[in-house]
């Protein structure tokens, strides 16, 4: 009898590191709605003015950064709150390029990827070490230095200390007939399908397994010769090339790229955003971007006085409402809805 009791330890999951997205993740849309959803998107530039369509370009380019975040913490269960300063390394490398050494904007972005996969990478080594609250305070604290960081008058030739750098908006290219603000964002639209279709391959592979496998199993999974350290790091390495990316794209939307720009507050909404979109669904992100894009404005439409009390209490409420987030909500309401069995009529 002794020997059919099992004493091993129960393994733990994070608490902001739910299911990881399987193909329940796609369930609340049909595959046949892709192409539809896809068309719509492209043709938002035609029938919205040229402040929305601003605003359309930052929603994508939020979904790109918590895609990345979807990485780290849905995958690997390691929480961050640092994606800031990855976000401010990626604007600023892509304006230094544009600015300083005349580099075409286009060329920007995968060099601001790779600099800041680098980087995190090397970062993700040491805070190893770390888990849980432990790892999100050492996160915090480089996204609080990252500022400071840009400020000091030793970068202050390439970074223009704390008056940022200004850029000029891209014109469409082979004198095509659309609006600069339509262009960027098509080329943000084509970018995040290309990061997406990445990311999922990516996490639908081997990686992704041991990525599961580490937050899941750790002592399993290292019996079974996964090196966690080496996942880890990756996981880091890849969550910073999306944020980078993104921050790349931010600085020629925004034409403008400052130190002040990038405060600590930054990383606490990419966080929000990841945990009310979904961070266990592959359309969390889109989800969660437009809860950081839009919900501010609606707050402050509100209450002109207190903006950020009213955001605080729809955050809130969005916690408590929607377990699984935003998409979690719609994927099991779809579910609910397919499976649902028609009442017997009567006679």
């Amino acid at each position: 009898m002794a020997a059919m009791i099992d004493n091993s330890p129960v393994p733990t999951v994070p608490l902001l590191a739910p299911a990881a997205p399987t193909q329940g993740g796609f369930a609340a849309v049909e595959r046949w709605m892709w192409l539809p959803l896809l068309l719509i998107a492209c043709a938002l530039p035609l029938v919205l003015s040229d402040y929305r369509m601003f605003q359309a370009t930052m929603t994508l380019i939020y979904a790109i950064v918590l895609f990345g975040l979807t990485i780290l913490t849905g995958y690997s269960g390691q929480i961050s709150l640092g994606n800031g300063a990855f976000f401010a390394l990626g604007g600023y490398v892509s304006a230094i390029l544009i600015v300083r050494l005349g580099v075409p904007y286009w060329a920007t972005l995968p060099v601001a990827g790779a600099v800041c996969m680098v980087v995190g990478f090397v970062f993700g080594r040491p805070a190893l070490r770390l888990q849980g609250h432990y790892l999100a305070l050492a996160t915090f604290a480089l996204a609080v230095a990252t500022p400071q960081f840009l400020k000091h008058k030793s970068l202050q030739a390439w970074t223009g200390g704390v008056q940022g750098i200004t850029l000029e908006k891209p014109h469409a290219p082979f004198g095509l007939p659309v609006s600069p603000d339509a262009w960027l964002y098509w080329l943000t639209l084509l970018v995040a399908i290309v990061l997406f279709i990445l990311g999922r391959n990516l996490l639908k592979g081997r990686i992704g397994r041991a990525l599961l496998a580490i937050r899941d199993h750790p002592t399993a999974a290292a019996a079974m010769g996964v090196n966690a350290a080496l996942y880890k790091s990756l996981a880091f390495g890849v969550s910073a090339m999306f944020t980078g990316i993104a921050g790349g794209l931010a600085a020629i939307v925004v034409q403008f790229v400052a130190p002040d720009s990038f405060t600590p507050l930054l990383s606490i909404l990419f966080l929000v955003g990841a945990v009310i979109g979904g961070v266990s669904s592959w359309w969390g992100p889109l989800f969660g971007a437009m809860f950081i894009q839009f919900v501010p404005n609606f707050a402050e439409d509100l209450s002109k006085s207190a903006p950020w009390a009213i955001y605080g209490v729809l955050m809130i409420a969005s916690v408590f409402l929607l377990k699984r987030g935003i998409a979690g909500a719609i994927e099991d309401a779809w579910r609910r809805l397919r499976h649902r069995k028609p009442s017997p009529t009567r006679k």
